[in-house]
């Protein structure tokens, strides 16, 4: 009765018969690489509970460099359930951005980002940017010795871009060095500024699907499948996948609680044996192959300049990738976007096996 009248109320406000035309409307192609479209359903629910468990410990922390690590111990060792929620909030995090890259490398080997289709391919690449940059800016707030050797590594790695680098790393430090100011900074950039991005650009980015709908890759243009109803046949197996996801989510949290080193000391040295996280390995492997002096410049210098070069390369795929816009094979691009992927995954489980 209740949710007769309820159901009533808002039918005569909101056509929600015009909302399920619009829902049995929408269609989703069906072909061998379908798997795929989930990729993307599945980091948009996993950044959901990032904000949800984000929210909760945001009110527990303390953003000070004098408490802000006791405030990580209080909320794993003091507050019901605290070790669990920050758990989430770390494996969340690395599940985000694991799903996100498989996203993107999905799009990039199938080519879903060939005309009209290269602002999607854009706004997607700003995520990536956007949640790279919160996955670091939220380690750091941890604000324990590791965390504070990656930052300081890490911005100033940024410092060795040329002509842009050094106000970069002092835009991010807030000064000369890694100090309370970088913790105010890096805070206020995870808390207000990288949420209010990523709904922006998430809203645009799922707009954009729903302008140009799912793309179907070259070589199933003529091996399509009869297209699914998004509702419910394709939004039942979203929900398969975001159950079977934050199954995993909870389970990591459960067997592997987030750690916690020791409080930051800005005067004591690196420890031994450091590495960032897993999604920062590659470009961790890769300055390792460029020598420190390469003739009269410097070895960093060049190796940022390669990696941006190499970046910016990926960004403008869309641009450069004629073949693929014209609906035609385009085989150099699948040789480019194969070669990512592997270099990317080798250095990655290199910097493990390091």
């Amino acid at each position: 009765m209740i949710s007769r009248r309820l159901e009533g109320w808002i039918g005569e406000r909101y056509d929600i018969e015009g909302l399920r035309r619009i829902l049995r409307a929408k269609y989703v192609p069906s072909h061998r690489f379908e798997a795929s479209y989930f990729t993307g359903g599945l980091t948009l629910f996993l950044l959901v509970i990032q904000f949800l468990t984000g929210m909760g410990l945001a009110l527990y922390y303390i953003p000070h460099s004098e408490y802000a690590h006791k405030s990580i111990v209080d909320i794993m060792t003091k507050l019901n359930m605290g070790w669990f929620f920050r758990s989430l909030h770390h494996w969340g995090a690395q599940l985000t951005i694991a799903s996100l890259f498989i996203h993107f490398f999905a799009n990039l080997l199938l080519k879903a980002y060939r005309k009209p289709r290269e602002l999607l391919w854009v706004t997607g690449f700003i995520m990536i940017a956007v949640l790279v940059f919160f996955g670091l800016s939220g380690y750091f707030l941890i604000w324990d010795q590791r965390a504070f050797t990656a930052v300081r590594v890490a911005t100033g790695g940024a410092g060795s871009l040329p002509l842009i680098g050094g106000p970069i790393k002092i835009f991010l430090r807030g000064g000369i060095d890694v100090t309370q100011e970088t913790l105010t900074r890096f805070y206020a950039f995870h808390v207000s500024v990288l949420p209010m991005i990523s709904l922006i650009i998430i809203g645009l980015h799922v707009l954009l699907v729903q302008v140009h709908g799912m793309s179907v890759p070259i070589s199933q243009k003529d091996r399509e499948g009869r297209p699914q109803p998004f509702f419910p046949n394709v939004f039942y197996k979203d929900l398969i996948v975001w159950l079977l996801g934050i199954g995993v989510l909870v389970t990591l949290a459960v067997i592997f609680p987030a750690a916690i080193g020791m409080k930051a000391d800005p005067m004591a040295p690196a420890p031994e044996n450091i590495k960032p996280e897993w999604y920062f390995l590659f470009l961790f492997q890769t300055l390792k192959l460029f020598p420190g002096r390469i003739s009269v410049f410097n070895g960093e210098t060049i190796a940022i300049t390669v990696i941006s070069l190499a970046v910016l390369f990926v960004f403008l795929v869309p641009f450069l990738d004629k073949r693929s816009s014209a609906g035609k094979p385009s085989p150099v691009f699948t040789y480019i976007a194969v070669s990512y992927l592997v270099y990317f995954v080798a250095m990655t489980v290199i910097g493990f096996l390091d």
